[in-house]
C-alpha cells in the first residue's frame, strides 16, 4: 500500500491535516509526521515513490484521490522545494521526515549515535567538543554553551540538574514547539547528553501551558525513550508546564517556578551554574540549543563551527511570520541578511503592500526599517545597530502599520508581565504608557519625547532582566526610525 506522510504539527493541524489524514487512510498507509516548516503548503501530503518524496499541498479531503492516482499537481519532490533546498539543516534535519514517536525512525535518521559517541568519548572530551564548534545558546543570549557545560561540570555539588527551556513566549516564534513536536527524541539525546557530561541526576523540561500539541507529544516520547533505556542509570527527565508568564522564560525566573514559587527574578550572582535550581549547580539551556547536541557530536564540531558568521557559528532556525507571503521556518547559517530573509525567502508581504518594518526578537526585539535590511543575521551584527536576534523570530509589517502604536504595545506588554521585583520595569513601564499617551494626544510632544529617551535608558541599565532591561529596544527603534508616527 502507499505510505503518505502528512504532519501533525500545530501548523498543520490547525490547517485540516486531520480531515486529510482520515481521507487518506483507507486508501494508504498514513504516517504522521512533524512540520518540514513550510506554513504555507500546509497540510503538505508526501506520497513515497521510488524516485523520493512527491509533495502536494495545501491539501484537502477532495484531492485524496487525484493525489494517489498521480493526477493532482504536485510540488514535485519535496527536497526540490525551493525554500528547502536553500537550508542547511542540521537541527531540523529529521522534522517534517521521521515519526516524531518512533525511536526506530529516528535511529534509522541518525539518532542515538551522538549519546552513544559521548559516552565512549568520555565527559571532559565531549564537553571540549562544544566548546571547539561554537555553539551560542539559541535562546536569545547567545552565551558559549561549553563555558556554561563546562562551569557547571567543575562545580561543587551532590546534586546537579539540567533545565531545558522551553517556555517559548516570543511573539512570532514557533521552533521550540516544531522541534518538540516533530523529532522529541532529539531534545531527549541532547538534554541525556548535557546530564552525562555535567553529572547531573535529572533534568526538567519547562514548557509553555500554551503547547498542548508539544507537550503531549513529548510526554509520550519521554516515556519510549525511559523504556528503551535511552537516558541511562542515574539520569532522568521531568517535564513541567508553566502558568503561562512571560517572564518565567528568564532563566532565574523559570527556576523560582520550578520549585514551586511565584516566578520572579534572582539577583546575578550566583549563576544557576553555581547555584540554580534548589541551590545546586545547574545548566539551563533552550530547546535548540540542546537539540542541536546531537547533530554537532555525530556531524563533528569542525564542521559545525565552518558556517556562520563571526562569533555566531552554525545554524539558526528563523521564523518567519506577521504579514509575510512564506511564512514558516528556514534554518540556515548565520550571515544570510534581513533583506534577503524578508524579501527573497519570505516573498515580501502577504498584502502585497510595501514592507515598512519587521520586528526582530520578539516583544523585547528593535523595529528594523527596509534601510538596515544589509543587516547580517548574527548577534553582533545586531547589537551593533541596536537590535537583537533573540530566539530568531522574524515578525513583518506594512506600510500600515503605526509604529507609535507598537512603542505603546511595547510598554503596556511590559507593565503585564513585569514580576514586579524592580522599579525601573515595574513602575517604568506604566509610566511609558502614560507618556507615549500624551504624545499621541499633541501634549508637549518635544518634551516627553525626550522624557520618554531618558525613562529607557533608566529601564535599559537599572532593570533587574531583560525584560525591563530590553524594552526600551523597540520603544527606541520606533522614535529613531520612524519619527513621523510619532507626530499627531
Amino acid at each position: 500500500m502507499t505510505r503518505v506522510f502528512i504532519s501533525r504539527d500545530a501548523f498543520a493541524l490547525a490547517l485540516g491535516a486531520d480531515a486529510v489524514a482520515a481521507a487518506f487512510a483507507p486508501h494508504a498507509t498514513v504516517v504522521r509526521t512533524g512540520s518540514r516548516g513550510m506554513a504555507w503548503l500546509e497540510p503538505l501530503v508526501e506520497v513515497e515513490t521510488p524516485a523520493g518524496r512527491i509533495a502536494y499541498g495545501p491539501a484537502s479531503p477532495d484531492d485524496v484521490l487525484g493525489i494517489l492516482a498521480g493526477t493532482a499537481p504536485s510540488l514535485g519532490p519535496t527536497e526540490e522545494i525551493p525554500f528547502l533546498k536553500r537550508q542547511t539543516r542540521l537541527t531540523f534535519a529529521r522534522c517534517g521526515v521521521i515519526d516524531p514517536l518512533s525511536l526506530d525512525d529516528y535511529a534509522a535518521h541518525g539518532g542515538l549515535a551522538a549519546l552513544a559517541q559521548a559516552r565512549t568519548l568520555g565527559a571532559a572530551a565531549t564537553i571540549d567538543l562544544v566548546l571547539q564548534s561554537g555553539l551560542r545558546g539559541r535562546g536569545g543570549a547567545g552565551f558559549p554553551t561549553g563555558i556554561k557545560w563546562k562551569t557547571t561540570a567543575d562545580a561543587d555539588g551532590d546534586r546537579k540538574y539540567i533545565v531545558c527551556n522551553a517556555d517559548e513566549g516570543d511573539s512570532g516564534t514557533f521552533a521550540d514547539r516544531m522541534l518538540m513536536e516533530g523529532d522529541p527524541f532529539a531534545l531527549i539525546e541532547g538534554m541525556a547528553i548535557a546530564g552525562f557530561c555535567v553529572g547531573a541526576s535529572k533534568g526538567y523540561v519547562y514548557t509553555r501551558s500554551e503547547y498542548p500539541h508539544a507537550i503531549a507529544t513529548f510526554d509520550a516520547a519521554l516515556a519510549i525513550a525511559r523504556k528503551a533505556g535511552l537516558l541511562g542509570e542515574g539520569f532522568d527527565i521531568a517535564q513541567r508546564v508553566g502558568a503561562g508568564a512571560y517572564v518565567c522564560g528568564e532563566e532565574t525566573a523559570l527556576l523560582e517556578s520550578l520549585e514551586g514559587r511565584r516566578g520572579q527574578v534572582r539577583a546575578k550572582p550566583p549563576l544557576p551554574a553555581h547555584k540554580g535550581l534548589f541551590g545546586c549547580p545547574t545548566v539551563v539551556n533552550n530547546v535548540i540549543t540542546l537539540a542541536t547536541i546531537p547533530a554537532i557530536l555525530t556531524g563533528g564540531a569542525e564542521a559545525y563551527r565552518a558556517v556562520g558568521l563571526g562569533r555566531s557559528r552554525g545554524t539558526m532556525p528563523v521564523q518567519l511570520a506577521g504579514n509575510v507571503k512564506f511564512g514558516g521556518l528556514f534554518e540556515a547559517g548565520f550571515g544570510v541578511s534581513l533583506g534577503e530573509l524578508v524579501n527573497d525567502i519570505g516573498g515580501g508581504t502577504l498584502s502585497g503592500r510595501k514592507v515598512r518594518a519587521v520586528q526582530v526578537g520578539g516583544p523585547l526585539g528593535a523595529y528594523f526599517p527596509p534601510a538596515l535590511f544589509d543587516t547580517p543575521f548574527d548577534y553582533e551584527a545586531f547589537a551593533a545597530r541596536d537590535g537583537l536576534i533573540g530566539h530568531g523570530g522574524i515578525v513583518v509589517f506594512d506600510d500600515t502599520v503605526d509604529l507609535a502604536k507598537q512603542a505603546r504595545f511595547a510598554m503596556e506588554f511590559c507593565a503585564a508581565e513585569s514580576c514586579g521585583k524592580c522599579t525601573p520595569c515595574r513602575i517604568g513601564s506604566t509610566r511609558g504608557m502614560e507618556t507615549l499617551d500624551k504624545i499621541a494626544a499633541g501634549v508637549a510632544v518635544d518634551a516627553n519625547t525626550g522624557l520618554l529617551r531618558d525613562l529607557c535608558h533608566t529601564m535599559k541599565f537599572g532593570s533587574l532582566c531583560a525584560l525591563g532591561g530590553f524594552i526600551p529596544y523597540p520603544v527606541l527603534s520606533a522614535l529613531d526610525h520612524f519619527p513621523e508616527d510619532f507626530r499627531p
